[in-house]
């Protein structure tokens, strides 16, 4: 049983509750809704559905929409500000509830588990649209303190407000419910250098607690070996000098020897262990934290664990250690989802204004330029408007004998740059990967948010077949990268869609390439383009002028341009071909005098012969008319 806010998905008997009513579903719609179930917090692109649902058979995409206007209206869903299923334009749909499993006997949701008293929290906490995960931890705590251990992993990409949400459940148990709070720390790099790192760094915090000298009592007497690992007398002989802590082999930390002894410490008080970034976590501490889930005796304890799912590759142990948990049923996944447009502006609004949220509007425009601009990433909305009030876009001024906030310009002033603080962390994942590795994701960059690898290889002058087959296996390993579709091309062949989870990662990679790599690169595109659609450029006319463009090559601009304006011409399509041509008209600025009289002349003329300047001119008459 799948559980999600006051829902139920009866996978075994293919039905939706409301509580315990049945809401019957027909079975293709339920199918899908259970696959977006199955698959929270992570993008499921139309081609990913279509596919899975449909496998050799082809299907209309326009039916997945019908679908899901049908799930919406039986989930009570809002399209707008959705509680479920987020739809992500042109690219697919996203569960963005938090899914637990049953957690008693008579299937009840996990939200209906009493938690545990716990104040309310203040705002300056950064926490927003989170109150379902919050639930969610309280009720596996709640169920913890009656003796049956808890393991809840917390997944999501970086800066997603994992340890936000952490934080925020922690500072509850310890106002509230005099808990034992104790955390360990993963940090990349470290596991190949020390086993246990994360365990022995909240050992420490354990034995250094108010209850640590009961702690440590346990140690000495079940896990001695652990005990002297952190520095300290066995003997607890207030008498006796500290000697210096012995070289143990891992031998001598029996694994076995600690869970008994955390148990004993949670027999009595509740004890949640919090191990952050499990995905750079040592195999020693992945095998320990596998028994301590496992074993069966009593003890009010519960493990909160948080970790990136896009940067576990399929063989990395976490993966299988997660799964294997779960098919037993021994832990709970609470999958955190990109912050809505409403939640995006609570947080902006607690970062402004604090706690009075309601003291002044906020500058209009700035909610959805920021939801924009950080996809609903909470680490990017707060890094979006640090980089507005650096950059004096955003500033604080006096109006009416109060202060507001005011943007110095429009959003089209605010669209170009990449937070320092955010492109250091983008730059930091790149320079994890391989030269070639980097040169594919710059090429990728200068297509667009959406891109095709043969677009990919014409940029870089790689055999298509091998990038193609490049991008799958490194789609499998980086988060900003996922898998969209295909794209049929004139020849008959098929080229694979990619696109970049988040723009801002786009645009580091756009950055880090020179200006003249960029208009070789953009060169190669257009010209690929040209080639492919031979005889009938005019199709892809406005996008090769795109490349040119970018390239700096204003003469092969325009006349695309113009060829595109033509093929809008012989398409009916007036208004187009006018823009079309007034575009060109602006690139034509750019070349030297002679050359720009030439070009501007030749437009102009392209503009009389179609009759595009009669037509402006009849229509700026009437639209003065209508205004007098």
């Amino acid at each position: 049983m799948k559980l999600f806010g006051v829902f139920g998905l009866d996978t075994g008997n293919e039905c939706l509750l409301r509580g315990d009513v049945p809401i019957a579903r027909p079975p293709k719609p339920f199918a899908v809704l259970r696959y977006l179930v199955e698959h929270p917090g992570r993008l499921i692109t139309h081609d990913e559905l279509l596919e899975a649902l449909w496998p050799e058979t082809y299907v209309q995409p326009q039916v997945l929409r019908t679908y899901m206007l049908e799930l919406r209206k039986a989930l009570h869903d809002d399209a707008g500000q959705p509680q479920f299923i987020q739809t992500v334009p042109k690219r697919g749909y996203r569960f963005i509830a938090c899914v637990t499993e049953a957690v008693n006997g008579n299937n009840a949701p996990a939200a209906e588990v009493k938690p545990p008293a716990a104040p309310q929290l203040a705002p300056s906490a950064g926490i927003v649209n989170r109150h379902h995960e919050l639930d969610s931890l309280a009720a596996y705590f709640s169920l913890a303190t009656s003796g049956t251990r808890q393991f809840a992993f917390v997944t999501g990409e970086a800066g997603i407000g994992k340890t936000a949400l952490v934080d925020a459940f922690c500072a509850q148990l310890g106002s509230a419910c005099g808990a034992t709070v104790v955390r360990g720390q993963c940090v990349e790099g470290l596991s190949r250098k020390e086993q246990y790192y994360p365990v022995t760094e909240a050992l420490g915090q354990l034995c250094a607690c108010a209850d640590g000298e009961k702690a440590c009592r346990i140690f000495a007497r079940m896990a001695p070996g652990w005990l002297a690992a952190l520095g300290r007398d066995e003997g607890r002989d207030a008498g006796a000098t500290q000697a210096s802590p012995p070289q143990l082999s891992q031998r001598e930390r029996m694994p076995g020897d600690l869970c008994a002894a955390l148990e004993e410490v949670a027999a009595d008080k509740p004890l949640v262990l919090v191990f952050e970034d499990l995905q750079w976590a040592d195999d020693s501490t992945l095998h320990l934290l596998s028994a301590l889930a496992r074993r069966r005796a009593p003890a009010k304890l519960m493990v909160v664990a948080t970790f990136r799912p896009q940067q576990v590759a399929a063989e990395h142990p976490l993966r299988e250690l997660k799964q294997d948990l779960r098919m037993r049923r021994l832990c709970h996944e609470i999958p955190l989802a990109p912050l809505n447009r409403a939640a995006v502006r609570d947080l902006v609004k607690l970062e402004l204004l604090g706690r009075d949220l309601d003291q002044e509007p906020l500058p209009q425009g700035l909610v959805a330029f920021v939801h924009r601009r950080s996809e609903g990433n909470p680490l990017f909305v707060i890094a979006i408007l640090e980089h507005l009030m650096a950059q004096h876009y955003l500033t604080r001024e006096a109006a009416g004998g109060q202060w507001r906030w005011a943007p110095s310009g429009d959003t089209e002033e605010m669209e170009a740059g990449v937070p320092e603080d955010l492109a250091q962390m983008i730059e930091a994942e790149i320079a994890r990967l391989g030269e070639q590795e980097q040169r594919m994701l710059e090429g990728a960059s200068l297509v667009d948010i959406a891109f095709t690898t043969w677009a990919v290889a014409a940029a870089l002058e790689l055999d298509p077949a091998e990038t193609e087959e490049a991008f799958q296996e490194l789609a499998q390993r980086l988060y900003f990268v996922e898998r969209a579709g295909q794209d049929e091309l004139p020849d008959g062949t098929r080229s694979t869609f990619y696109v970049f989870a988040h723009g801002l990662y786009r645009e580091v990679l756009w950055q880090r390439q020179t200006e003249a790599k960029r208009a070789r690169r953009h060169n190669r595109i257009a010209e690929r383009l040209a080639q492919f659609f031979a005889g009938r450029e005019g199709n892809v006319a406005r996008e090769m002028a795109i490349h040119y463009e970018a390239a700096g090559n204003w003469p092969r601009a325009i006349a695309c341009l113009r060829t595109a304006a033509r093929h809008a011409l012989d398409r009916k399509a007036r208004a187009e071909a006018a823009e079309l041509l007034d575009r060109a008209l602006k690139v034509a600025d750019r070349l030297r005098d002679t050359e720009r009289q030439q070009a501007v002349g030749d437009i102009w003329k392209d503009r009389q012969d179609s009759h595009l300047d009669i037509a402006g001119r009849i229509e700026e008459e009437m639209l003065l008319s209508t205004k007098a």
